[in-house]
């Protein structure tokens, strides 16, 4: 390694001595960290693919990404994310599959990139492993408008607002994730988030032959209820204004510990996705809708003021989740401010 210039370290392990080693496979320097507890920082996030595999597949995988990233008009990932971080990572999935079919849960508030990291996922499974990766959303599962309305009518006004456990169809969940692993073939659900409603079924795409691992996104998957005596007292000016009773709290952990226990109970393996604090939840949705504003977007596109109390239904289950869930998920994803993962920690064999 002489005359190699190594770059700076991330400021949460430049006071922490380091064994670097380099693996020279990819058009820039990417970095591996051995160390204790299994965390790694941002210069080889996930633990590193057997040497032979990284030099196989990534310069294969550049090139696609590139294909890919083009097809869905976002941008591409830097060099040393793809080698440190996806590649990497889509081995660890991989590694679990063991000739059975995957449930891999995501988790992570809103604009913490579930969808596009499920599909690249998706992409790097089929490419580099022969594995098929059928992807389903928590949102695709959402009740339809006029059973969400009749829930806001007989039980709580609130729940006419998609998002919280008792909005979701959870039966339809659990059977698609059955009917994927017993190789059935399968319509997978779609929501349309522009009219607020399911698409009709026969517009469902399908799913046919065998699936190797089911990708199950969502903001609030694999979560558990909270204790009710942490329900007495609101938290934001939505519950203070109009859940002054807590029977809409009340109502959504009672979903959460029942039928959508069942369903979460079919994930195999959990990551989770975390911001630095809930601001950036806030920041990250009205990023979303600016864009949406900026593009003409419709009657549905929220002003910043129904941003933060649309966000602020999520704002409880999250911060439960972000004290609750890191010390029983396989592998939690620390998020900096700009969306990009920054440290990565795995749960021990």
């Amino acid at each position: 390694m002489r005359g190699l210039r190594l770059p700076a370290l991330p400021a949460t392990f430049a006071d922490r001595p380091v064994p670097w080693s380099l693996v020279s496979c990819f058009s820039e320097p990417v970095l591996t960290c051995v160390r204790p507890r299994r965390c790694y920082p941002r210069l080889m996030l996930w633990p590193p693919a057997p040497r032979k595999s990284l030099r196989r597949e990534l310069p294969g995988v550049r090139a696609d990404v590139d294909a890919w990233c083009a097809e869905e008009g976002i941008a591409r990932p830097s060099d040393t994310l793809i080698a440190g971080f996806y590649v990497p990572m889509a081995a660890w999935v991989a590694e679990h599959v063991q000739g059975r079919t995957l449930v891999l849960g995501i988790n992570g508030a809103q604009g913490t990139g579930k969808s596009t990291l499920s599909r690249l996922l998706q992409r790097l499974l089929e490419r580099s492993h022969g594995h098929r990766a059928a992807i389903l959303s928590l949102d695709d599962l959402y009740l339809t408008s006029a059973e969400r309305l009749q829930r806001a009518h007989a039980i709580h006004p609130l729940l006419a607002t998609r998002g919280v456990p008792g909005t979701h169809d959870v039966d339809l969940g659990v059977r698609v994730i059955r009917g994927l692993r017993q190789g059935e073939p399968v319509a997978l659900p779609r929501f349309d988030k522009a009219t607020d409603d399911r698409v009709p079924v026969a517009q469902w795409p399908r799913w046919e032959g065998p699936c190797d691992v089911v990708i199950f996104e969502g903001w609030c998957v694999g979560a558990r209820p909270q204790r009710s005596e942490d329900l007495k007292e609101p938290i934001n000016g939505l519950e203070r204004l109009e859940d002054a009773s807590g029977e809409w709290r009340w109502y959504v952990n009672r979903e959460l510990g029942g039928r959508y226990q069942r369903l979460f109970a079919e994930i195999d393996l959990l990551v989770m996705l975390r911001p630095r604090d809930f601001d950036r939840v806030y920041e990250w949705r009205e990023e979303q809708e600016a864009r949406l504003r900026s593009a003409g977007g419709g009657e549905r596109v929220m002003a910043p003021s129904a941003v933060r109390r649309f966000v602020m239904h999520f704002e409880r289950l999250t911060r439960f989740m972000w004290e609750e869930m890191p010390s029983r998920a396989d592998a939690v994803v620390y998020l900096d401010d700009d969306h990009m993962p920054a440290r990565v920690e795995l749960q021990d064999a």
